[in-house]
């Protein structure tokens, strides 16, 4: 059974806020995420060659970085088991989603 975790209004706006600054997530492509809403559009917006250098052969850099900045675990795998950037941009649009209706 899975297990329910509820997220206060606080830490759903702690994910949703920027990191600091020597937390960014630097893209293979030159652009630095500070926060899910960048990441979401970085992912829509960045070439496929670049999503996988960050995604393929064994590397989860998206999910290690929202898991252990972010703190989002679930976000983390659902990001581990996305194939493509529509779909890890997909997850990152509904985990923000379902943060935001918590504030």
């Amino acid at each position: 059974m899975a297990k329910i975790i509820r997220i206060s209004k606080e830490e759903a706006r702690r994910r949703l806020n920027d990191v600091p600054d020597d937390k960014r997530f630097w893209c293979n492509d030159g652009r630095p995420v500070k926060n899910l809403g960048e990441l979401e559009r970085a992912l829509n917006e960045m070439r496929d060659e670049t999503f996988r250098y960050h995604s393929e052969e064994g590397r989860t850099d998206f999910s290690n970085w929202v898991r252990d900045v972010v703190g989002d675990e679930k976000l983390a795998k659902d990001l581990a088991g996305a194939k493509s950037r529509r779909q890890a941009g997909k997850a990152v649009a509904e985990r923000i989603s379902f943060l935001g209706s918590k504030l």
